[in-house]
């Protein structure tokens, strides 16, 4: 794929992320993506075909990257470092893809109406991998017998919140938008609640 094919096609899913985030997968056109992204229709259409194709492109920019964040969890023995290494991934991924992500959280709570099933089962299996890596942890003594399901959804929401709710947040904290230094201090607290509440230990 040549160089200027990619940053073209990132712009626009850039720009689409945005839109897709404000307004919703059906409130948003593609004519309005076009405009905003600078580019004659028929280019948006050169290279994602279809509104469907863009949306997918979209979901896909954030969702990879949400299912690479769990590589330590699944390839590292050690608990700390796995938990360490996953929090402040999942927390670069909030301030990186923050229109993306709201375009996820704004799907799954419709119902996942447009989530293609091959990413909606990666999803799953990737969910299904934490809570057995969870469980083993438990049942070597290296974390305390903490409810798997709960402390994952904990993650997943003290992470995401911090795209998904950023107006929120900002407004409470009385700042234009978040800078590096809030997601720093957010992964500094984030790791030492988790490994000092559920007493995570390095494994053996």
């Amino acid at each position: 794929m040549s160089r200027i094919r990619t940053k073209n096609q990132e712009k626009i899913i850039e720009v689409a992320s945005q839109l897709f985030a404000e307004k919703g997968y059906a409130a948003t056109t593609t004519a309005e993506i076009a405009q905003r992204a600078e580019i004659p229709k028929p280019n948006l259409y050169y290279y994602f075909n279809t509104k469907d194709n863009l949306y997918r492109a979209v979901l896909e920019s954030v969702t990879q990257p949400l299912l690479e964040a769990s590589y330590p969890i699944e390839q590292l023995n050690d608990p700390r470092d796995a938990l360490t290494q996953y929090i402040r991934t999942k927390l670069r991924i909030s301030k990186e893809y923050a229109a993306a992500s709201k375009t996820f959280a704004a799907e799954v709570m419709a119902g996942a109406p447009h989530l293609p099933s091959d990413i909606a089962e990666s999803l799953m299996d990737q969910s299904r991998m934490i809570l057995n890596k969870f469980e083993y942890w438990i049942e070597q003594g290296w974390m305390e017998p903490v409810p798997p399901k709960h402390l994952m959804f904990m993650l997943w929401s003290s992470t995401q919140t911090y795209a998904d709710f950023n107006w929120q947040i900002c407004q409470v904290s009385g700042q234009f938008e978040l800078e590096d230094q809030d997601f720093e201090d957010a992964a500094e607290f984030l790791v030492n609640l988790v490994l000092r509440g559920c007493g995570v230990k390095h494994a053996d």
